[in-house]
C-alpha cells in the first residue's frame, strides 16, 4: 500500500506552496524534493493567492507567525478550497501565545484542512481552543505512551471526527486518524528531537504525500510519518563518533532522497486501531 502511494509522490512531482516559518524554511524545501515532490514559498498577500492557484497542494506552518503573514495563510487556504487542493496546517506552538492560539483556530474554522498535523499539546490546544467540551480533550496525556496509547487514540478520533480532517500526532508513538481508522506508527529515533525542524518537514512531506493521493488522504499521511521516520532510522546508522545534529539533519534529507518505495513498505512499523 505504502510503495503505491510513495510512487505516486515520485510519478506526479507535486508542486507544494509551502506558508511556513523561516527557521526551517530551506529545509523543508530540501525535503519536498529529496521525495520527489517540488517546492515554491511565497507568504505575501499579494503573493500567496496566485501562487497557490499554480500548485498542487498547500503546506500552512505558524512557526514564525506574524500580522502580515496571517491574511496571507486564510487567504491562501480559500483559494486552495476553491481549487480542491488539499490544505495541511501545522500549528507548531498552539497554546504557547495567544496570537498563535487563536491563529490556528481561526484557520481551523475557516479553511477546509485535508491534514491537521501536530503534537500533542498543540492538538489538544486546537480541540480545546475550537469550543469543544472538556472529557477525553483535557483528560488526554501530552506523550502518547503504550500506558496511554487507548485514550489518545479515541482523542484523535474524536478530534478528527469534528475536524472534518486527518489528524496525525508526532510523538515516541504516532497517531494517524481520520475518526473511523487510526494508524499508531513506531518508525522513527528519539535523537530526532535534537534537530530543528523535522516536524516542519513532516508536514510539507504530509502535503506532498496527500497532493499526489487525493483520494486517500489517511494512508496517505500514514506513509508520510513513516517515510520519515524511517528516514531517521536510516541516518542514525550513518552516525559516527564526529557527527552531531547537523550532520543527522541532513543524513535525513539524504535517506529520503535514496529511499524507495519498496524499503518504504518493507520499514513501515504500525498497527490499526
Amino acid at each position: 500500500m505504502f510503495a503505491e502511494l510513495f510512487e505516486n509522490v515520485r510519478q506526479k512531482t507535486p508542486l507544494i506552496h509551502c506558508i511556513t516559518n523561516y527557521v526551517t524554511v530551506n529545509d523543508c524545501a530540501n525535503m519536498l524534493l529529496a521525495c520527489g515532490g517540488s517546492p515554491i514559498m511565497a507568504d505575501d498577500p499579494e503573493d500567496a493567492v496566485e501562487i497557490t492557484a499554480i500548485c498542487g497542494g498547500l503546506n500552512i506552518n505558524i512557526g514564525t507567525l506574524n500580522r502580515r503573514t496571517i491574511p496571507a495563510m486564510l487567504a491562501a487556504g480559500k483559494r486552495a478550497n476553491e481549487l480542491g487542493h488539499p490544505v495541511v496546517l501545522d500549528p507548531v506552538g498552539a497554546g504557547a501565545s495567544t496570537l498563535r492560539t487563536e491563529t490556528a483556530v481561526r484557520l481551523l474554522k475557516e479553511v477546509k484542512l485535508a491534514v491537521i498535523r501536530g503534537n500533542i499539546s498543540e492538538i489538544k490546544t486546537l480541540a480545546l481552543g475550537s469550543g469543544t467540551t472538556k472529557g477525553v480533550d483535557a483528560d488526554v496525556a501530552d506523550r502518547v505512551t503504550e500506558e496511554n496509547l487507548g485514550g489518545a487514540v479515541t482523542f484523535a478520533k474524536v478530534f478528527a471526527r469534528r475536524a472534518g480532517a486527518v489528524v496525525a500526532i508526532t510523538g515516541a508513538i504516532d497517531l494517524v486518524t481520520d475518526g473511523e481508522r487510526t494508524f499508531c506508527i513506531r518508525n522513527g529515533r528519539p535523537e530526532m528531537a535534537s534537530i530543528t525542524g523535522t516536524g516542519c518537514q513532516l508536514s510539507a512531506l504530509t502535503a506532498a504525500f496527500v497532493t499526489a493521493n487525493p483520494d486517500r488522504p489517511l494512508e496517505a499521511a500514514a506513509a508520510a510519518m513513516c517515510a520519515m521516520g524511517l528516514c531517521g532510522e536510516i541516518a542514525y546508522k550513518r552516525m559516527t563518533g564526529l557527527d552531531g545534529n547537523s550532520s543527522y539533519r541532513n543524513y535525513i534529507i539524504d535517506a529520503m532522497y535514496r529511499l524507495t518505495p519498496a524499503a518504504l513498505e518493507e520499514g513501515a512499523n504500525y498497527e490499526m486501531r
